[in-house]
Formats: C-alpha cells, structure tokens, sequence
C-alpha cells in the first residue's frame, strides 16, 4: 500500500544487515516460493530437476557459479526453499 514506506524499511534492513546489526529482507514470501516450484514442477512430482532449480535462480538475478548439482539431482521443495532464500541473502550481502 505504501511503496515508499516499504522501500525505506527495506532498505534500512539491508543497511542494519551490513552491518551485522540484523537479518537481511527476504523479499519473496514462502507463498512466492512455493508458487514457483510449482510452476516447475508440472507433473507434481515434488522435484524438480537442477537445470530447473539454475534457470529459476538466473530468472531472479540470483548467482549460480558456487552451485555443484549434477544434471541427474533432483531438489525438492524444501531443497528450493533453503536454497533460494540462501541465494537471496548472499546477493544482499554483496
């Protein structure tokens, strides 16, 4: 409701989490997550493959180079969960 108030607060975390003082912002609640995994997951396996999981992590800007999953992993929702939220935190960080 309150674009420029949400922003401020934020960017405050981002700041706070800096400088160690606090968590970063998880930008993307578990609802989006979820929504996401099941986009990938088109039959309802509960997994999706790791060439999924990569283009998933590159949509949102996110980096992939540390990543060492062979082609034949599955990730499951919890997996995609952990490693999303993982993902998002580093690039705060950087």
């Amino acid at each position: 409701e309150r674009p420029r108030e949400f922003l401020i607060q934020v960017l405050e975390r981002v700041k706070a989490g800096r400088r160690a003082e606090g968590e970063f912002p998880f930008l993307m609640d578990e609802a989006n997550v979820e929504a996401m995994f099941s986009l990938l997951d088109v039959l309802g396996q509960g997994s999706i493959r790791a060439a999924q999981y990569r283009e998933a992590l590159k949509t949102l800007g996110l980096s992939t180079e540390d990543l060492e999953l062979k082609d034949d992993v599955e990730i499951t929702l919890h997996e995609f969960k952990e490693g999303m939220k993982k993902k998002m935190l580093e690039s705060w960080s950087v």
